[in-house]
C-alpha cells in the first residue's frame, strides 16, 4: 500500500485561514481513491469505506458492522475455537464482497483483543490469510491506544483530557496534555468480559455491580499517571459509548441532531449508569437508541465509564465518534509531516465544509472582517448583558458557514444553512457553539429567528437569543456591505451624533458602491432595533474620509 499523502511543507506555527493545513501540502495519492478499514474486534467487526481525493479530503462511503462476539468462542484455554474461526471467516468473507464490488484495493484489516489474547493468535492469522484475501495486523495494547487518542485530538477541542475506549475485551485510556499523549495503558477487561466474570448467566445485582466497580477501581489503583489526570475531561469512544449518549439525547428530547463531542455532566452520567441497571434486559432492548444486541454489554461498560470518570473527577464526559478507525486514517494523512496532530481542527473542518459546500474562501474571508470591524465600531453602544467575551469568535466562525446554505438554494439558503448546521456536527465545534452559529449565519429577522426557536427552548434563555440577534443582524450588514462580492469597502469608522450613530464606510477610490449602499441601508434597520439607536450610513472615498477625519 502506497503512502497517501506526501508532505512536503516544512512545520509552521503560523497558520493561514486561507486555506486548510491539508491543502497546504503536496498530496500525491490518486484522485478518488477509496481507502477500507477492516476493525476486527472482541464485540463487532466493522467495515468502513473511505473515499480521498485531493480538493475533499476525506469522505465516508460505507460503513458496515456485523456483530460476531469472538470474545464468547474464546475456551478456558484461551484459545478461538473453530465455531469462532468459522464466524470470523463468514464475516469477513461478507466484508469482502463488498470491498470487491466497489473496487477497493487499498485496505487496512486490524484486529483487537479477542485475537490479540488468544493463545492461537498465530493460527488464527494463519486461518484469514488461507481462508481470505486480507493481510490483518493485530495491533498491540499501545497501538490501539494511540489510534484512540490520535481521532480525538484531531477531530475535538480537547487539548487535556483522558480518553477511554471500552471493547468487548479490552478497555484503553489515553492521557494527552496540550494534544500530546502523555500516558497510555490496555486494561485486560472489556464489556463483554466483565460481564462473564461477574453474572455470566443472569441479570447483575447489586453485588455484582458492587464488585465491577470495586474491580474497576483496583485497577486504575495500579496505574499511578491517572493522578495527573485529575480534573479534566474524560472523553469516550467506542459502541458503548455511543449508545449510551444516543440514549440519553433520546431521553432529554435532544433538538440537535450530531453524537460527536456531546456531552454530559457527572450527574447526567450517573443517571444513565442508574438507568441501565434498573431496566431488565428486555427492557434495556426497548430503550430508544440502545441497539439490541449491546442491551447485555451496556451495564459493566457504563459503570466502567462512570467509575474512571468519578475516579479522576472528571469536569464532563465527552462522547468521540471518531476513534481506532478513524485514527489510522489520521495516522496516514500526517505520516509524513512528522506530526500528530493537526494545528488547527476547527480550521481543518471549515476547508472541508467551504469545499464540500463550494464557498468561495475570499467572500468568506471578507464578510467576515467587515463583520469584525461593524462589531468594534458598534461595541460602546451595545447594551453590557448583550457583551460576551466571545462575540466577535462567534462572528469570525458564523462568517465562514454564511454561504452553506446558498449552495442548495440561493432564494432558501437562510433556512438551509441553519438546518445544516443543526443536523451535523463539525469537528472542534462544540454543539452549543454551533447552535449559536445557527442562528446567527442563518439570520433574517427577529421574527424568523422566534419561529426557529421553539425546539431549542431548553437550551437558550432571552438573553442568548437578543445576542444572537445582534452578531446575526451585523452580519448580514456585513454580508450586504459586500454584496457585488468586489472588496468595496476598505474600512469603517463611527461617531455619535446625539441620539444616532454614524458608521463611515470607507470605499475604494474610482469604485461605485450603489448596491452596496442599497443593500446595506434595508439591513440597517435590524441593528438599530437591537440597539434601540438609529444609524445613519456615510459612503465615501476612503481618501476623503481619510481627510474628514484628519482635519
Amino acid at each position: 500500500m502506497y503512502t497517501l499523502f506526501y508532505l512536503v511543507l516544512s512545520r509552521t506555527t503560523v497558520y493561514d485561514e486561507s486555506r486548510s493545513y491539508l491543502e497546504r501540502m503536496t498530496c500525491v495519492f490518486k484522485p478518488k481513491e477509496k481507502v477500507a478499514v477492516i476493525d476486527i474486534g472482541s464485540n463487532s467487526i466493522r467495515l468502513v469505506i473511505h473515499e480521498l481525493d485531493d480538493k475533499k479530503g476525506t469522505r465516508e462511503l460505507h460503513n458496515l458492522k456485523k456483530v460476531a462476539r469472538l470474545s464468547n468462542h474464546i475456551n478456558s484455554d484461551f484459545q478461538l475455537t473453530t465455531d469462532g474461526l468459522q464466524v470470523l471467516k463468514e464475516s469477513l468473507q461478507q466484508f469482502e464482497e463488498v470491498l470487491s464490488f466497489h473496487h477497493v484495493t487499498n485496505i487496512k484489516a486490524v484486529a483487537t483483543a479477542a485475537i490479540r489474547n488468544a493463545v492461537n493468535k498465530e493460527e488464527i492469522i494463519d486461518f484469514i490469510h488461507n481462508e481470505t484475501s486480507l493481510n490483518v495486523r493485530v495491533l498491540s495494547e499501545q497501538e490501539e491506544a494511540y489510534y484512540g487518542y490520535l481521532a480525538v485530538v484531531n477531530s475535538t477541542s480537547v487539548s487535556d483530557g483522558l480518553s477511554i475506549d471500552i471493547g468487548g475485551g479490552s478497555t484503553e485510556i489515553t492521557f494527552f496534555k496540550d494534544k500530546k499523549l502523555i500516558h497510555s495503558h490496555s486494561f485486560s477487561f472489556g464489556a463483554l468480559t466483565l460481564k462473564k466474570k461477574f453474572f455470566p448467566d443472569k441479570e447483575p445485582d447489586k453485588q455484582a455491580l458492587k464488585n465491577i466497580s470495586d474491580y474497576v477501581i483496583d485497577q486504575c489503583k495500579q496505574i499511578p499517571w491517572l493522578q495527573e489526570a485529575k480534573h479534566l475531561p474524560i472523553i469516550g469512544i467506542g459502541g458503548s459509548a455511543r449508545n449510551m449518549s444516543l440514549v440519553h439525547q433520546s431521553q432529554v428530547h435532544y433538538p440537535l441532531a450530531g453524537l460527536h463531542q456531546y456531552e454530559l455532566e457527572m450527574d447526567e452520567l450517573k443517571s444513565m449508569m442508574q438507568l441501565f441497571e434498573n431496566c431488565s434486559l428486555k427492557e434495556r432492548e426497548n430503550i430508544d437508541g440502545l441497539s439490541k444486541d449491546r442491551a447485555d454489554v451496556i451495564v459493566p461498560a457504563v459503570r466502567v465509564i462512570y467509575g474512571m470518570a468519578d475516579y479522576i473527577n472528571a469536569t464532563y464526559f465527552m462522547m468521540s465518534n471518531k476513534g481506532l478507525r478513524e485514527g489510522l486514517f489520521f495516522e496516514e494523512m500526517l505520516r509524513e509531516h512528522s506530526t500528530e496532530f493537526l494545528p488547527e481542527v476547527v480550521e481543518e473542518s471549515f476547508f472541508q465544509l467551504s469545499r464540500e459546500f463550494e464557498m468561495n474562501e475570499d467572500y468568506v474571508q471578507e464578510v467576515g472582517r467587515i463583520a469584525r470591524q461593524l462589531y468594534t465600531q458598534l461595541e460602546p453602544f451595545i447594551p453590557c448583558p448583550l457583551k460576551q467575551d466571545d462575540n466577535i469568535h462567534l462572528l469570525k466562525k458564523s462568517a465562514r458557514v454564511l454561504y452553506i446554505g446558498e449552495f442548495i438554494s440561493h432564494e432558501t439558503s437562510s433556512q438551509h444553512t441553519f438546518y445544516v448546521l443543526t443536523n451535523r456536527s463539525i469537528d472542534g465545534i462544540s454543539h452549543s457553539d454551533r447552535l449559536a452559529m445557527a442562528f446567527i449565519a442563518s439570520f433574517k429577522s427577529k421574527k424568523w429567528m422566534k419561529q426557529l426557536s421553539p425546539p431549542f427552548k431548553s437550551y437558550l434563555s432571552k438573553s442568548s437569543l437578543k445576542r444572537f440577534e445582534l452578531l446575526g443582524s451585523i452580519l448580514k450588514m456585513a454580508y450586504a456591505l459586500d454584496r457585488t462580492k468586489r472588496k468595496v469597502v476598505q474600512s469603517i469608522s463611527s461617531e455619535k451624533n446625539g441620539k444616532s450613530i454614524n458608521l463611515y464606510i470607507a470605499c475604494k477610490p474610482n469604485t461605485y458602491s450603489y448596491f452596496e449602499e442599497v443593500k446595506s441601508t434595508k439591513y440597517k434597520k435590524h441593528i438599530e432595533k437591537v440597539l434601540k439607536q438609529d444609524i445613519s450610513l456615510t459612503f465615501q472615498p476612503v481618501d476623503k474620509l481619510n481627510k474628514k477625519f484628519t482635519l
